[in-house]
């Protein structure tokens, strides 16, 4: 699927932006995705294809036991949803998908990827309430026992034939689809709904390069469309969204606006953890009749940082920090482009993402603009012996890792 996506996005400041440069994605990512099956199925020759009948409206008879949609939680809906400059796209995608169907099919599908907590599941529930009865929400979980279920009952196709049935289907968790069965369905539902121009959401933890278990058409597949990442809320949104659940728990004046400031400052705080925050200084004001003071506050909520386990370092982090660390873009750090000004921050790229993430060598390759794992390696070890030999590129590469390890990247 090489070259139907930029390496380095280019930055919408507006829903209309965004269509107007996706807009032809579509047809050219079928057509790669067409070849790419042929190519894949040319040793075991099949009769010829039948003409399929429309789609059911609705699920066919027996599939109804299999095929339930996870339940939605009325809080996640667009009306509570703080939008900010680290989710203000997904937010626009999102509420586009809803508002102006036809021509958001232009980035089907539509992939939301971020950390824990951060407001994936949100926006794919509100998407669903919006949508309402032509919607089928489905986590992971659901999605594979579905599969297994019809696979005992042998109505897989059945079971297709209910996913198809939704105009928006959307998939949470995505990265938790350890069957075989399930990633098989997932990956011939989504062709068969972008051919009858339906819409498909998908929700993960990890971009679709760093899905485990899925091979390599199927991750293709699952970034064909628009795929978008959500990034920890900057003080601003934090703030937003401490006012906004004070607001909808009736809350207000239970904590002082010095209190909020002081959460909104914890590092490395997600929106749940935001949350759990909250809810202990609105618990105290319940319990005591008064607010909670500033230093008190303070003593509470400590062990929210100290005690935070560190989120793993992702390539995608590693890749986003040297580029705006070094000013390049992401093109030219994948680039097969060799220019000085290139070449360390590339070397520094691969070595932080062999010591500070679990993934191989050929893993790491395949991001790095598909080189082989030798070159992987010799990076690492020309890194590994400048940052011994040099006490200036060690300083620099340390503090680099620092920038990582607490969530600044």
């Amino acid at each position: 699927m090489s070259g139907l996506l930029p390496d380095d996005p280019p930055e919408f400041h507006s829903a209309e932006a965004l269509f107007q440069h996706y807009a032809d994605l579509r047809a050219r990512t079928q057509a790669a995705a067409r070849s790419s099956v042929i190519a894949m199925t040319a040793r075991r020759p099949r009769p010829a294809p039948v003409e399929a009948p429309p789609l059911a409206p609705a699920a066919p008879a027996g599939t109804a036991s299999f095929s339930h949609a996870a339940p939605l939680d009325p809080r996640h809906s667009f009306a509570q949803f703080c939008a900010g400059d680290s989710n203000r796209m997904a937010h626009a995608a999102a509420l586009a998908l809803v508002q102006r169907p036809e021509t958001a099919r232009a980035y089907s599908p539509l992939y939301l990827h971020s950390r824990p907590g951060l407001g994936k599941t949100h926006l794919l529930q509100a998407i669903a309430g919006e949508a309402g009865s032509v919607a089928l929400y489905l986590t992971a979980e659901r999605l594979m026992y579905g599969c297994l279920l019809a696979a005992k009952e042998r109505k897989i196709e059945a079971y297709h034939q209910a996913l198809r049935a939704a105009d928006v289907l959307l998939i949470d968790d995505v990265q938790q689809i350890a069957a075989p069965l399930a990633r098989n369905t997932l990956g011939t539902v989504l062709n068969a709904m972008s051919d009858a121009g339906k819409h498909v959401v998908l929700g993960a933890s990890v971009p679709p390069d760093e899905l485990e278990g899925f091979d390599g058409w199927q991750r293709s597949r699952l970034s064909a469309g628009l795929v978008l990442e959500i990034l920890p809320p900057e003080p601003e949104t934090r703030l937003a969204i401490l006012a906004q659940n004070c607001a909808a728990r009736g809350a207000e004046g239970k904590a002082s606006p010095e209190v909020l400031a002081l959460i909104a400052g914890l590092p490395g705080l997600s929106g749940r953890d935001l949350e759990a925050a909250l809810t202990r200084v609105v618990a105290h004001a319940e319990i005591t009749g008064a607010p909670l003071g500033l230093a008190d506050a303070e003593a509470m909520l400590g062990d929210l940082a100290r005690g935070r386990r560190p989120e793993p370092v992702r390539l995608d982090d590693i890749l986003r920090l040297i580029t705006r660390h070094y000013g390049i873009s992401r093109a030219d750090l994948l680039s097969q482009r060799r220019t000085a000004n290139l070449v360390r921050p590339r070397q520094i790229a691969m070595y932080l993402a062999k010591t500070l993430t679990l993934r191989s060598l050929p893993e790491i390759g395949r991001r790095f603009g598909g080189r082989d794992h030798t070159t992987v390696l010799h990076a690492v070890r020309k890194l590994t012996g400048l940052v011994e030999s040099d006490a200036e590129i060690a300083t620099e590469v340390r503090r680099l890792e620092i920038e990582l390890r607490e969530g600044r990247a």
